[in-house]
């Protein structure tokens, strides 16, 4: 973030769920009653997503249904918005992104980014315009953010991406105003993203960071970024609104922005 935090109000809530870390942020003037209401929201949207959702509780809505034990239509309604949401970005990908794999249905790479927006949009936008001083607001799980700062206020959130071989290193910063941050790769989890049209794990790729409006559409591209591979930048034009970075296990990095790519160089240089 930038250097504003030392003379304007920040609000901060952090909890586990969905397997990670949620951080909730609030920049400027905000009573403790609405800030604590925002917080409930954000946690209540994100819990339950995990329990619809989840590929490690035995009681998901996702996990009941793959073992017959549960119909789609007596699902918790979110489940059937997402298998809309994975078959709209798999056309959107060209295929890079799919959640069913061998008819095994797995959204992880849409879920997390979905909810958090959804979670996002519901409940920290509208603090930006309450009467008062809410400038910024930002949720973030995992790594993975939607951010909004209030129209006409000096605020940016500047972002850091972090070397996938040196997490104590930034490789690149990235204002954003209102926007979203997404990261996919192989340097925290391994090479557990499937290639669809393969079948077999995607390891090209050490991280992949996607800027745009919406951290669904982020993340979606993040994992498709994965897919692809780091030689394979030609789905960038699917997506000419964002932008972002790509590392290979190497080292070596690409930067695209508006559809294209912009420069090719080595973490190291």
């Amino acid at each position: 973030m930038n250097g504003q935090w030392r003379r304007t109000p920040r609000h901060v809530h952090a909890a586990p769920v969905m397997g990670t870390t949620a951080s909730i942020h609030v920049i400027g003037e905000v009573t403790p009653v609405a800030f604590t209401e925002a917080v409930h929201g954000c946690m209540a949207e994100l819990q339950r997503a995990d329990r619809v959702f989840s590929t490690y509780r035995d009681d998901s809505d996702l996990r009941r249904i793959a073992r017959g034990e549960l119909e789609v239509a007596d699902a918790d309604p979110l489940y059937s918005e997402v298998v809309t949401a994975c078959a709209a970005a798999e056309r959107e990908t060209g295929g890079l992104f799919r959640a069913a794999i061998a008819g095994v249905f797995d959204p992880t790479g849409l879920v997390k980014g979905w909810a958090v927006e959804r979670a996002a949009r519901a409940w920290l936008a509208p603090l930006l315009d309450r009467p008062g001083s809410v400038i910024a607001a930002g949720l973030t799980v995992g790594g993975d953010m939607q951010l909004f700062t209030a129209a006409g206020a000096d605020w940016t959130w500047n972002v850091g991406i972090v070397d996938p071989a040196d997490t104590a290193r930034v490789i690149a910063t990235v204002p954003v105003r209102t926007g979203a941050v997404a990261t996919s790769g192989t340097a925290e989890r391994g090479a557990h993203i499937v290639d669809p049209r393969t079948g077999i794990a995607a390891a090209g790729v050490a991280s992949a960071t996607v800027v745009a409006d919406s951290l669904a559409r982020a993340d979606v591209f993040a994992t498709a970024a994965v897919v692809a591979g780091f030689e394979d930048l030609s789905w960038v034009g699917r997506i000419p609104e964002a932008s972002g970075v790509v590392v290979s296990p190497d080292g070596r990095v690409r930067r695209f922005l508006g559809g294209v790519e912009v420069t090719s160089t080595h973490v190291a240089a």
